[in-house]
C-alpha cells in the first residue's frame, strides 16, 4: 500500500511588484503551514519522498513540514509549478518505487485537479469536501494499492484543512 499526500501551499502574501513565483507566505500562511506540519507529523511521522514546487510560498510551506516530519528524500521539481501543475501525473509516475509515503507541495488548480482525478468517482465525504473547495493548506490523502503508475486503483481516503491559531 502506498500513500500520496497532496498539500496545497499555505496562504501567500501579495507584495506589490513581486512576481508570482516569488510571493512569500502571509502571516496567516506561516501559522497554517505550521498547523499542516503538525497534522502531517501526527498522521505520517515519516515521509519517504517529497516533491516541492520551486515557488517561494511552496518552499516556505515545505520548511515548516521539514522541521516537523522525518523526510528521507526531497527534490524541487519545476513541473509542480509550471503550466498550473498540468504535469503532476508524470510527477506521481516518477516517484521512487521504494517510496511508500510521498508528499507533493504545489498549487491550484493542479493539486486539486490531480486529487479529483485520483479520487475516482465513488461518492464519499472526503470527495464531497474536496469538490466544495481545495483551500490553501488542504491535504488530500490518496492510497494506491499497487504501484504509483497504477492510478486507476487510487482512492481518496481523507481530506483535511489544518489551520493555525492567530
Amino acid at each position: 500500500m502506498r500513500t500520496l499526500l497532496l498539500l496545497r501551499h499555505a496562504k501567500s502574501d501579495y507584495p506589490p511588484g513581486v512576481a508570482d513565483r516569488e510571493r512569500p507566505l502571509s502571516a496567516r500562511g506561516e501559522r497554517d503551514a505550521a498547523a499542516a506540519a503538525q497534522w502531517l507529523r501526527a498522521a505520517f511521522p515519516v515521509i519517504d519522498e517529497a516533491v516541492v514546487s520551486p515557488a517561494t510560498r511552496a518552499l516556505q510551506t515545505w520548511s515548516s513540514v521539514e522541521m516537523a516530519v522525518g523526510v528521507l528524500s526531497m527534490r524541487i521539481d519545476p513541473r509542480v509549478y509550471d503550466d498550473w501543475g498540468a504535469h503532476l501525473l508524470t510527477v506521481v509516475e516518477g516517484l521512487s518505487a521504494a517510496s511508500r509515503t510521498a508528499l507533493i507541495i504545489g498549487h491550484n488548480p493542479g493539486i486539486e485537479e490531480l486529487a479529483l482525478e485520483l479520487s475516482g468517482s465513488a461518492p464519499s465525504n472526503a470527495r464531497a469536501r474536496l469538490l466544495d473547495k481545495y483551500p490553501t493548506c488542504g491535504i488530500a490523502v490518496i492510497r494506491f494499492p499497487g504501484e504509483w503508475s497504477d492510478q486507476s486503483s487510487a482512492e481518496l481516503v481523507m481530506f483535511s484543512v489544518p489551520r493555525g491559531s492567530a
